[in-house]
């Protein structure tokens, strides 16, 4: 049962406590009137018929020229049956009402939830939320790669090679050109320092250059391309290393070492070259190797953790003062 329904449920227990009270409900629909009547139209009329007799009677009646004491209420009920019969779902839950009327808890039920239920079409919705997913996504990208700029501008590794970059293309020589203040020359070197970082660094991960390409309206609109991508691809890998059991390609052994091993293909790109050629001489794919490999990357862990001092404390910590101990401490 969805959260909907168990809503209206609560709102019908609550009318009903209401009835026993005060011994009626309130009015729905046209109340002791019946819609059609009001609309001077039979239960066969089409919604065309509907609209023209709305729009005569609401002619006739209108405040402004019919001068009845009830012109106002004449005018409200005319309305509402329009606003009921208009609708093709409202108009089919009246009709089960006045076919039922013994069913009062469900045709109070139908009406609510109808007058209730949103009136913004879903798919609006939608894709509004995921334009502004994609905006949202598309500026924090951008926020996060400016970060990792200005981290490498005031980080001296970086810094200084980007100076010798700039001095060796003889990008310093456009900046002594004129009379300019100290100021002015400091925040042309910090633009230009910036750009030779920007062409020159290569940021991976979660800081790299963000593109309209990874936004989730462009991966919606691209799902199909990608579910039938795999679909080729897995197919092309079954056929290759199952059925005519083809070697490893280069390509497919990174793959599966990195996939392997539990990492993002970021990671694995991020990684010293040093680092990729040793694990893949270690042909992790092979299910012995890559039990070994683990192992032994968790032994170094525990040797590199046994050797941490802050560890060490915490240790001697929780062995005196850690769970299981035992103290009369009042």
């Amino acid at each position: 049962m969805s959260v909907g329904s168990c809503t209206f449920i609560v709102i019908l227990g609550v009318l009903a406590f209401v009835s026993q009270a005060h011994g009626q409900f309130d009015k729905i629909y046209c109340g002791d009137d019946n819609c059609y009547d009001v609309l001077e139209v039979t239960r066969d009329a089409t919604t065309s018929e509907i609209r023209k007799a709305y729009r005569g009677l609401a002619r006739k009646f209108h405040p402004d020229k019919y001068k009845g004491e009830d012109a106002e209420s004449k005018f409200q009920r005319i309305a509402n049956a329009y606003e009921i019969l208009r609708d093709d779902e409202s108009r089919t839950d009246y009709d089960y009402m006045l076919d039922h009327p013994e069913e009062m808890y469900g045709n109070y039920y139908r009406y609510y939830r109808h007058r209730m239920a949103p009136k913004v079409d879903l798919r609006v919705v939608l894709a509004v939320t995921v334009t502004i997913i994609s905006i949202l996504q598309y500026w924090h990208g951008w926020q996060r790669y400016d970060e990792a700029i200005k981290y490498a501008l005031v980080t001296p590794q970086y810094r200084n090679k980007a100076k010798q970059r700039a001095t060796a293309q003889g990008l310093y020589d456009g900046l002594r050109k004129g009379k300019k203040s100290k100021e002015e020359l400091r925040q042309d070197e910090e633009e230009l320092l910036r750009k030779v970082v920007e062409e020159s660094l290569d940021i991976r991960g979660g800081y790299s250059k963000p593109s309209v390409w990874n936004v989730l309206w462009v991966h919606i609109v691209l799902s199909p391309y990608y579910l039938l991508s795999y679909m080729v691809w897995w197919c092309s890998w079954h056929w290759r290393y199952t059925v005519k059991r083809q070697p490893l390609t280069d390509e497919d052994k990174e793959y599966l070492s990195w996939k392997l091993l539990k990492m993002s293909r970021t990671k694995w790109d991020a990684m010293e070259d040093v680092e990729r050629i040793d694990i893949l001489s270690r042909e992790v794919w092979i299910p012995e190797n890559l039990k070994e490999y683990v192992q032994e990357k968790e032994d170094e862990a525990k040797a590199k953790l046994a050797d941490n001092t802050r560890y060490k404390q915490y240790r001697r910590y929780m062995k005196k003062n850690g769970p299981g101990r035992i103290t009369f401490d009042e």
